[in-house]
């Protein structure tokens, strides 16, 4: 929220969506902030693709959306129980479809045009560090994706 109010006056006069943790987005609601977005970004527990259903999201199209940032894959005890429950009604193929490249991968044929994700398990403090990379380099140095990538690898 720090991170969202310090760039607020960069980049940032027609952005909305939902923070916080107080309520959780419907289907609807995901459906609705990603068609209308031009840059979408995911800041929370566990793998982005686990709070969408798959089928709904592979049947969109998306083009308008320019750059996606998902920092994810933050697991929680909470989160953990919340997805183990909800990956027992999967298959392994749909499971599968849920990592970061093929995540990627999925984004990319409905037409977003950059994925900057997460691969691996992380902390909220090490999303956050690197959300702050992002911002400052995206929106106050106005430096191009790749180059805030190749930033936030070393």
């Amino acid at each position: 929220k720090e991170t969202l109010e310090k760039y607020h006056d960069l980049f940032t006069l027609e952005w909305e969506g939902i923070t916080g943790n107080m309520c959780v987005p419907s289907q609807a609601e995901w459906e609705q902030l990603l068609t209308n977005c031009s840059a979408f970004l995911f800041y929370g527990m566990e793998r982005f693709m686990s709070h969408v259903l798959l089928n709904r999201l592979v049947a969109m199209n998306i083009p308008k959306c320019r750059l996606m940032i998902l920092l994810d894959l933050v697991r929680s005890q909470q989160s953990h129980q919340r997805i183990t429950n909800s990956d027992i009604h999967k298959s392994c193929l749909h499971i599968a479809l849920e990592r970061p490249t093929e995540t990627a991968m999925l984004l990319s044929l409905i037409g977003v045009d950059s994925v900057i994700a997460t691969q691996w398990y992380t902390t909220l403090q090490e999303n956050a560090e690197k959300l702050e990379i992002l911002f400052e380099n995206l929106l106050s140095f106005g430096k191009t994706t790749g180059q805030t990538v190749h930033i936030l690898q070393k």
